[in-house]
Parts: structure tokens; sequence; C-alpha cells
């Protein structure tokens, strides 16, 4: 597909569709799992509807290719789902929107994205938003309205006992989003539907969680962990921990 009007000369947009090659590369080699802390990869459900989009969606899966090195630079995976439009058939985050999307039959008439990964020597280059552009406009290709994001907002492992509704309205001097994935989504025109504090569901044995964040959980409890965008809650030998997003919309 072609890329956005604001791209560089040197990108390259493929789907999964285009080249399943080179995303199976991307994927055995697990190239974006490094933009990730190691938790975020053992979700309870996430398995499902991610493991589900090749080959049932690869027209929906995009790489952004930098034609001057041969190197992919960014990912962006979505899922078209069945929405009426209203919040209360707003699937509750995004595990609730990729379960949705796998198991309904009716046609799709929206487009979720689930992940806009960019490779860190990437970082700061305006491909975020250049994703979240193209995210658009596989949905108009596809006659999908609108765009939705369950937005994981970039600063809030900084915060992590605030509750995401409060922290989605922080706000700069100027007015726009204090949190930069937030604020990228609103200078596209984004605008936040719902807060959902409990919207990526990873519950493991503690010994699991010991692994993934390096500390030591002795007894029952709330722990802050690093890069936790909201508390570990250990109780009986098991960690449970909800991630919370921020629902945009974005229309097409």
């Amino acid at each position: 597909m072609e890329p956005p009007p604001t791209a560089p000369a040197w990108l390259k947009v493929v789907t999964a569709e285009d080249r399943p090659d080179l995303w199976d590369l991307v994927t055995t080699q697990h190239l974006f799992d490094g933009v990730w802390p190691e938790y975020n990869h053992h979700g309870n459900h996430a398995g499902r509807y991610f493991g589900a989009l090749v080959p049932a969606h690869a027209n929906f899966q995009v790489l952004f290719i930098d034609e001057r090195r041969g190197e992919v630079a960014a990912r962006g995976r979505t899922i078209p789902f069945r929405w009426d439009g209203t919040l209360d058939d707003l699937p509750a985050g995004i595990d609730a929107v990729g379960i949705r999307a796998i198991t309904e039959s009716a046609p799709p008439t929206a487009l979720s994205a689930l992940a806009a990964e960019v490779d860190p020597g990437y970082q700061g280059s305006g491909l975020s938003a250049l994703l979240i552009k193209t995210m658009r406009a596989l949905a108009q290709l596809h006659g999908l309205d609108p765009l939705l994001a369950p937005v994981r907002p970039r600063w809030k492992d900084r915060y992590p006992l605030t509750p995401i509704e409060r922290y989605a309205e922080w706000r700069r001097d100027d007015g726009l989003p204090f949190d930069p994935w937030l604020r990228t989504h609103e200078r596209l025109a984004g605008k936040v539907l719902r807060c959902e504090p409990r919207s990526l569901e990873i519950t493991a044995p503690v010994a699991d969680w010991e692994g993934w964040t390096g500390m030591w959980f002795p007894e029952a409890g709330r722990y802050v962990f690093a890069g936790g965008l909201a508390p570990l809650e250990v109780s009986d030998g098991t960690g449970t921990y909800f991630e919370p997003n921020v629902w945009m919309i974005h229309d097409v």
C-alpha cells in the first residue's frame, strides 16, 4: 500500500499479505520483542487474538521498511471487529476487543489498533504518527469506520498508583495531554472515549513474576514494579496484574 503523504522518501509500506515471508521473519526472529517489558509478552488472553492475525487478517498488518538499509523499521497490528458505535457496546479493553474479533461471525464495522511498534533505532523520527495514519488508511481502504485504539500510555509506568482516569486527564500548559502517546493521537484528531483500568490481564505464579521483574515478592500485598502501569496484586502464590488502557477514536 502507499505510505502516508508525509512519509519520508525512504519508507516503503507493505502488509503481511504482500510479504508473508517478511512478516514471518519479523515474527520468528522476535524483532520487536524488546519494545515491550518482558511481562507484557505473557498476557493470559493476548496470544489468542495476536496469534490469529495472520493469515486471517494479513491485509490489516503492516510493516515499514527502510529501503536505504533494507531493514524493518516499524510494525503495526490491527484487527477488524463489529461495533455499533455506542459506549455500551465498546469492548472493555484490548483483551475484550481481540476476543470479540476472533469469535464473532458478524461482518466487522470498525478497525481496532492492537500494537504500534517502532524499532528503538527509529524512535523519535515520527514513525508512530505514521503508523496511526496508515492504520486509518487501512480502515478506509476496507470500508471500516472508525479506527479505535486501546492506547497504552507511554509514561503511565512513572505513576502506577494514579488511576488511569485521572492520568488521562492530565494536560500540559499548552492544553495537550501530558502523556506523549496520548498527545500523538490527539494531534491526529483522536479523541478519548473511555478509560479501561482492566484492559489486559496477566495472572501468573509469583515465581514467573519474579523472573520477569527481577523483584522478590515475599508476602501477599500490592507491589509497584519497574515498567508496570499499575500495581501487581500478590495473593496465595499468584500475581495478578491488569494493565490499563485509554480507548481513543479516529474518524475515518
